[in-house]
């Protein structure tokens, strides 16, 4: 299989930057071999402070294992150019595309919020998760701390958590989670897509390294975190098979646990991910392209419920198929995943804020 080719964005995922389709006016580089040198520079990131006033979003979708959501950060540095949240990036202003991993929104005022609201009369406890929309544990909340002040506002109101990350700064929170697990408050899932170096620096250019991830998982096993893997997305022609490696090796670092979609290249991500395939891999772009369609009863996205995540077709089923011979193989998914809900309970200084 011949190797990435190099890209003009080195340390993006993004090759390019669309227009909001909400704006009616924007710029871009149409032809770039006539714009000038300080055109092409490396994009700084930018870091926009927002004055949220809800962090604590219901999820309506069925197929994606969750009710509720919180996301300390909206756009992620991570820079994955097949994430399906570039698209909310829009809501915000900003284009899907560099704007995505390079105007990143913090919501600083989350912690107060989740308080506000787990606060509330009408809660009733259930999992909220900290990465439904973006990565908690993106390169900035090493400075801001936004997702571990979520975590303590969590385990003061015992109120169970859901995570998934690319990142190693999970990490940090050891101390938070171990409390957690104790009260089985938490669960921890690790995004890992292959164990290729070479495509994770194009596919995924600023998360931890595949081999780092695998290390967050024996180090949350070992501190008695419940964890597992998520192997996401698969690519068909690109990383599917590469799905046996990924549940093997997890399943030897202690994860429990296994999830996999497929990928879906919806809005804006399509063509996206399509300016991607032929600069990096333009010898097989082709062939990806038509093997995500396949999937896709020939469009590179459903937005049928039950199907979208897990697409049709033959393709579709032989992945299906592997991903059960392989977990039964390796042991995963043997364990009830249930949290505790029966702990929950309003700190005696937020009691105020029920009336």
């Amino acid at each position: 299989m011949a190797g990435p080719s190099s890209s003009p964005n080195k340390g993006r995922g993004a090759q390019s930057n669309p227009q909001n389709r909400f704006e009616k006016t924007g710029y871009g580089i149409v032809h770039p071999e006539a714009i000038d040198d300080w055109e092409l520079k490396p994009r700084k990131t930018q870091y926009i402070f927002d004055e949220s006033k809800s962090i604590v979003n219901r999820v309506d979708s069925p197929d994606v294992g969750m009710l509720w959501s919180a996301n300390p950060y909206q756009g992620c540095e991570h820079g994955c150019v097949y994430c399906y949240a570039r698209n909310s990036h829009e809501y915000w202003g900003y284009s899907p595309g560099l704007d995505f991993e390079s105007r990143i929104v913090v919501k600083k005022d989350a912690p107060d919020l989740l308080r506000k609201f787990l606060s509330r009369k009408s809660w009733q406890p259930a999992v909220i998760s900290l990465s439904g929309n973006t990565d908690c544990y993106q390169p900035i909340e090493r400075q801001m701390r936004i997702t571990r002040q979520l975590l303590q506002v969590c385990l003061e109101f015992r109120n169970p958590v859901g995570i998934v990350t690319k990142n190693q700064l999970v990490l940090r929170d050891l101390d938070l989670l171990q409390e957690m697990a104790g009260r089985n408050l938490v669960r921890v899932f690790t995004s890992i897509t292959s164990l290729d170096e070479d495509l994770r620096r194009v596919l995924e250019p600023r998360t931890s390294a595949y081999r780092q991830r695998l290390k967050v998982l024996e180090a949350l096993t070992q501190a008695g975190i419940p964890t597992g893997v998520m192997a996401a997305p698969i690519i068909p022609g690109l990383n599917d098979s590469h799905l046996p490696a990924i549940l093997e090796a997890a399943a030897q670092h202690g994860a429990s646990w296994a999830g996999y979609t497929l990928v879906r290249l919806n809005g804006a991500v399509g063509m996206l991910f399509r300016e991607w395939l032929q600069t990096t891999f333009p010898e097989r772009a082709d062939k990806v392209w038509n093997a995500i369609m396949d999937v896709h009863s020939g469009q590179v996205s459903s937005s049928t419920f039950g199907e979208r995540m897990r697409g049709t077709g033959a393709q579709a089923d032989i992945i299906e198929q592997q991903f059960n011979l392989y977990t039964r193989k390796y042991g995963l998914n043997t364990k009830s995943m249930e949290y505790n809900t029966a702990e929950f309970r309003i700190p005696a200084n937020d009691q105020g804020s029920l009336f």
